[in-house]
This record gives C-alpha cells, sequence and structure tokens, in this order.
C-alpha cells in the first residue's frame, strides 16, 4: 500500500501541475462551465483513448497519458463546480485554485484508501481498456442524473461519479508508469 501512495501522489501531482499551470496561462475560464460540459469535455477524451485502443494508432500528438490527465482535472473541475454552485464567468485567485484543488483530491484520495481496502487493490489487475469503459460509463450515469434534475432514489451522486473518474484515471496512469499498458489482447 506504501506503494500505491506513493504512485498515486506522483500521478496526482503530475496532474496537479498541468493544471495550475494551465491556470496561470487561462486563468479559471473553467469557470463558465456546467456539469454536463465538462461530463461532455471527458467524454471527448475517454472516447479519444478508446479509439486510440481499438485502431492502435493515433494522429494527434497528445498521448493516452496526457488524455488520462485530463481526464482527472476536468473531474476536479467538475467536483469543485458542484461546490461552488452556479457556472459562472468569474475569475478565482490562484492560490484559491490551489486550495480548492488540495481539497478535492484529498477526498478522492480518501475514497481510495477506503475502497482499495475493501477490494485489495483489484485494480492492479484490470486493464486500461476496462477504466476508459469504466469512465464512459460514469458518464453516462452523470448524464442520466442530470436528466433527472439531480436528483437519485437510491443510488451515488455526481460528485461520487466524478470520484470515481479520477480514481480509475489515476489508477490508469500508475500502471502506464509501470510499463503495465494493462491491454488485453
Amino acid at each position: 500500500m506504501d506503494s500505491t501512495n506513493i504512485q498515486y501522489d506522483r500521478a496526482v501531482n503530475s496532474c496537479k501541475d498541468i493544471f495550475l499551470k494551465k491556470t496561470r496561462d487561462y486563468g479559471t475560464s473553467w469557470r463558465c462551465l456546467r456539469i454536463i460540459s465538462i461530463t461532455d469535455q471527458i467524454y471527448i477524451k475517454a472516447k479519444r483513448i478508446r479509439t486510440i485502443q481499438e485502431l492502435k494508432t493515433q494522429k494527434v500528438g497528445d498521448d493516452i497519458n496526457a488524455e488520462f490527465r485530463g481526464i482527472v482535472n476536468y473531474g476536479v473541475i467538475g467536483l469543485i463546480q458542484l461546490i461552488l454552485g452556479d457556472a459562472e464567468v468569474d475569475e478565482l485567485d490562484p492560490a484559491d485554485v490551489d486550495v480548492k484543488y488540495n481539497q478535492q483530491i484529498i477526498a478522492v484520495r480518501e475514497t481510495m484508501l477506503d475502497k482499495n481496502h475493501d477490494y485489495g487493490e483489484a485494480w492492479r489487475e484490470m486493464s486500461q481498456e476496462s477504466f476508459v469503459d469504466l469512465i464512459i460509463m460514469k458518464l453516462s450515469r452523470i448524464r442520466q442524473i442530470l436528466a433527472n434534475d439531480g436528483k437519485t432514489i437510491m443510488s451515488e451522486g455526481i460528485d461520487a461519479n466524478f470520484t470515481d473518474i479520477i480514481n480509475y484515471a489515476i489508477f490508469a496512469l500508475i500502471l502506464i508508469e509501470e510499463n503495465k499498458s494493462g491491454h488485453t489482447a
């Protein structure tokens, strides 16, 4: 588990570094995104990974690593937007963004630790394709919850789905780092 914690933190730090640099470049322009738009952005990235997996080739420079990092960062944006409420075109202070990112990642990491305890790190035996499929499934769930005006009868909410999406993407990054594509032939 110590190894997982170190790998997890390393993957998160690589995502956060990109997020904060883009915040300096673009500000918090993402504040205008509604939850459905964030969901669609994650879908675009997951769909691209799936297409690359299926075709076994790519034509655009960003690799699968970059797409998984983008999924993590859009997932964090989703969690932040759920807390801040209405999507607005407003600028947040970069230091405040850093704090909000950390708050969300701490909660996501706690979920990972709890699930790793109960599931015995089963994710280490999963394929990269499965992570992508699960991310797409979670996105479908978010869309359905949004269609139900954000209400669920007995299921987890949008925040839990974003949390799982972030963790799946981080697990994929860890396995890629270990040179385990997880590809099933």
